[in-house]
């Protein structure tokens, strides 16, 4: 395999990176990504300590000026990026896989299903699924409330909120990283996608500013989460052990949180953590299964079902609603689209990033149809079921008389979470598993939070490595200390100060995560020519050497070649003897001719599979991809009727790998003229596929990859 970090790389001319065969490097840190972020983040913390006030006032200020000029940008990417979301998983290019052609799933179905359950929930919805539907019932943005119809609107509020918006936002940036990542080799880094716009430059100033925005939105997304996880541990401490509310008792959680992140950073105790999820997603469950049994469970099922219609009903509508006339007339009404609708879509495109790094980390070969399928349905369904059944429990409850913890909800939102949970049997039980399973999702948000920070500021030898531990540690603590910045600079009205921080940080991000899409599309188009420059390359040779193995100009094989072909299941020997007396010379006269040509042509001897290695052609053409024709041993598990015809459980295919991983087929029991014809069929159809390319007026090529810092600054 060439070498990953070879400057002349392009975008479909390398194998994908071999995960097993990256060389133990270690991570370095990206100084101007790093030192910028890091700088910015201390500055602003300082200031929001220093001067509360006065940057609480000018926090306020600049949110305004964004609602009246951008704040329809965030409405119409958060459309957009559904309606992206639907093409590409219904056209062709959902076919397409996060890895090379060969690669599958690391996760089973269930363990995967599991992970996207787990990304959908945290604190902030324990903390929202309550207090928004009671608000958004009491003080609709439109009409009248404490009404059946506010009632009927208040949950389709709240699903819109944390809704598929959202998550298409996260499906995006996953998509993105997992393709580029783990298909094309490239770092694990936002710029690695807007190479098809922006080409070379990304590797310079531009690039790094593109990684920074991603940063300071992903720590400002982080430090909101943690403000709220803060506020309800509080309330549950309160309820718990009579720990008063107050700033004393938000610094001890803060530095709870900073502590153990650290602990865990040092001790590396990943699978713990794991664990810890895995706990999480099932303390979940059992609360909303006790909630949803010990009341009204007929209403309750009603309501889900009626909510889930309303929300599908009124989504294209509600997406592109920004409410000018209602603005215009009420200026309460813009204060509400600041507070809900805008602050939620900065606070998903701050956290895409985060979890859309998760999302690709736990599904690299699948393809992207499985991917988009099972991030904007599975998690949207625990929502859907959590939502529902909180929200309509706490209307219910107003609605039949208690308009006390109405007012307390609305006026405290972590106090009404508490409270809602007190009217329940054994409410002191469900009121610690409540708190303990906040205290879970926060502790993980913080540890998981510095470890993103520190990959986002970092490079990376490979697309599964972290960055190192003091990077981390660094990070844990500028967490805490931004996430009580916020929290000391709003004072008694925190939350919103916490809500104003991420509109503005999330800014930026929201066009870096528009133009990802616009990237992503780009390559995408850009890989499907490979499949279309097969009606241009001797499709009919092609298909001959596939089906017979015999190609253009080759010699047919006879009958009984084929059918001992089809009965051969060839051992580890067989496949090293044909490797080393057929594809290798075979290989080395292309080659050969080839650089007669001048074109530069290596082959190489490729990793060894149980004990047999392949070979690999590599032509680079200059500026456009690079042609590569790989010979791979397969082992595989024999059939069943093929007892007695193979050595041992495994016989070996030698199939044909080309830049994109396998073709499928085998070529083993190949003669020389065979496999000389399949080699120059592909190389045709690889000509073909430049063409079309060229005629799109479209660069394949990718960024230069720098080996070391020396490297990019020289590059620079």
């Amino acid at each position: 395999m060439p070498d990953t970090t070879d400057p002349r790389r392009t975008l479909l001319g390398e194998p994908a990176a071999d995960l097993d065969t990256i060389p133990d490097t270690k991570p370095e840190l990206n100084r101007t990504v790093f030192f910028g972020s890091a700088g910015l983040v201390v500055a602003f913390t300082l200031f929001t300590l220093l001067a509360p006030e006065a940057s609480g006032s000018a926090i306020g200020s600049v949110v305004g000026w964004i609602s009246d000029y951008f704040g329809w940008w965030y409405f119409a990417l958060a459309a957009g990026l559904i309606a992206f979301v639907l093409f590409i998983c219904l056209s062709r290019y959902g076919r397409i896989r996060l890895g090379p052609e060969e690669s599958r799933p690391e996760y089973s179905l269930f363990t995967w299903t599991a992970m996207l359950f787990a990304a959908g929930i945290g604190a902030d919805l324990m903390f929202y699924s309550v207090a928004e539907p009671v608000s958004q019932y009491l003080t609709p943005p439109t009409g009248e409330g404490s009404t059946i119809a506010a009632a009927e609107q208040a949950v389709s509020w709240t699903l819109f909120h944390y809704g598929l918006s959202g998550w298409a936002m996260y499906a995006v940036m996953g998509m993105a990283l997992g393709y580029f990542s783990f298909r094309h080799g490239l770092p694990l880094s936002i710029r690695s996608a807007l190479y098809p716009i922006f080409g070379k430059r990304i590797q310079g100033r531009l690039g790094d500013g593109i990684d920074l925005a991603a940063v300071l939105g992903t720590i400002f997304g982080i430090a909101t989460s943690l403000g709220i996880s803060i506020a309800l541990l509080n309330a549950g401490l309160n309820v718990l052990f009579d720990i008063p509310e107050g700033r004393g008792a938000q610094v001890g959680l803060v530095v709870v949180a900073v502590l153990l992140g650290t602990i865990s950073a040092v001790s590396g105790v990943d699978k713990g953590i794991r664990r810890l999820s895995e706990l999480n997603v099932l303390l979940s469950l059992g609360l909303m299964l006790y909630v949803l049994f010990s009341d009204d469970t007929a209403f309750l099922l009603n309501s889900l079902v009626m909510n889930l219609g309303d929300y599908l009903v009124h989504l294209p509508g509600m997406s592109f609603d920004t409410m000018p006339y209602a603005t215009a007339e009420n200026p309460d009404v813009g204060v509400w689209k600041n507070l809900w609708t805008l602050f939620f879509w900065a606070w998903w495109v701050a956290w895409a990033p985060f979890v859309g790094l998760f999302l690709a980390r736990i599904s690299r070969g699948r393809t992207i149809r499985q991917f988009l399928v099972g991030v904007m349905m599975i998690p949207f369904g625990f929502i859907l079921l959590w939502v529902s059944i909180f929200g309509n429990s706490a209307l219910g409850r107003i609605r039949g008389g208690d308009a006390e913890f109405g007012e307390l909800t609305n006026g405290d939102y972590a106090q009404g979470f508490y409270a809602f949970l007190d009217a329940y049997p054994a409410a002191t039980l469900v009121i610690a598993v409540a708190t303990l399973t906040g205290f879970l999702y926060y502790v993980t948000s913080a540890d998981s939070g510095a470890l993103v920070m520190g990959n986002f500021t970092s490079r990376l030898p490979h697309p599964m490595a972290d960055c190192s531990i003091p990077v981390r540690i660094f990070w844990s603590f500028a967490i805490g200390a931004l996430t009580l910045a916020l929290m000391f600079a709003g004072g008694d009205d925190w939350l919103t100060t916490i809500t104003n921080a991420t509109i503005i940080m999330g800014l930026p991000f929201s066009i870096v995560l528009a133009l990802v899409a616009v990237g992503l599309y780009r390559s995408l188009r850009l890989e499907s020519f490979k499949t279309e420059s097969v009606r241009y390359a001797l499709p009919a040779a092609i298909s001959s050497a596939r089906v017979s193995g015999a190609a253009e100009g080759g010699v047919r094989p006879s009958l009984s070649q084929r059918l001992r072909r089809s009965v051969t299941y060839p051992t580890a020997k067989d496949t090293e003897r044909f490797i080393a007396t057929v594809a290798k010379p075979v290989l080395d006269d292309v080659a050969a001719e080839l650089n007669g040509h001048g074109l530069t042509s290596v082959v190489t001897e490729t990793k060894a599979v149980r004990g047999v290695a392949g070979v690999q052609l590599h032509t680079d053409l200059e500026d456009a991809p690079a042609f590569v024709y790989k010979v791979t041993p397969c082992p595989c598990r024999a059939p069943t009727f093929a007892v007695g015809r193979v050595t041992g459980e495994l016989y070996f295919r030698t199939e044909v790998h080309l830049a994109e991983g396998t073709q499928g087929y085998d070529v083993n029991a190949y003669s020389r003229e065979q496999l000389m014809g399949d080699v120059l069929d592909q190389y045709e159809r690889h000509l073909s596929y430049l063409h079309l390319v060229q005629q799109e007026q479209i660069s394949p090529e990718v960024p230069d990859v720098p080996a070391s810092v020396e490297e990019e600054e020289t590059a620079r």
